[in-house]
């Protein structure tokens, strides 16, 4: 039944269009998500207006029991310096669980959604990948790992 409810979401993810290309992380540990959908970005690098939220949706299978789990964003500046993206509350990954609560149960499929919002103090014209990962009770307990490609565009209210 499981599987079904699995299968479900992710054709009807495909058949709405709604899922956008991220590759496995390079620098962290984790697989990638059954599905992941970063609103207004099919294919990489996604465009990300500053002081707006960037709004990704994520559909994951836990990999075991767990209280707890955050949210950690790295972006890889000029490719390769490592800049931790605090996500503030955002980071606690249970309060954004669209379909459950922590805790979690091992093999339970998980509807998530992050926002993150794109500071002013990420110049516009910015373009770096960024890795998206959630852990558990520990920052060496992976769930998960995206990595996308994004360019930082000026707000849309300009």
């Amino acid at each position: 039944m499981l599987y079904l409810v699995v299968l479900f979401c992710g054709l009807f993810a495909v058949s709405r269009g709604q899922s956008t290309e991220v590759s496995a992380c390079t620098s962290n540990i984790g697989s990638l998500p059954l599905n992941t959908y970063i609103e207004g970005c099919i294919t990489p690098p996604c465009s990300l207006p500053q002081l707006e939220d960037a709004v990704l949706h994520i559909v994951f299978r836990a990999p075991r029991t767990m209280r707890s789990m955050r949210t950690l964003a790295t972006a890889y500046l000029f490719g390769i310096v490592p800049y931790n993206y605090d996500l503030g509350e955002n980071a606690i990954t249970c309060n954004f669980l669209n379909n459950s609560y922590c805790p979690v149960l091992e093999g339970e499929v998980l509807q998530y959604t992050l926002k993150m919002t794109v500071e002013s103090f990420m110049p516009v014209g910015t373009a770096a990948p960024i890795e998206f990962r959630v852990v558990g009770e520990t920052n060496n307990d992976a769930v998960f790992c995206i990595r996308v490609p994004i360019v930082v565009t000026a707000p849309l209210n300009n």
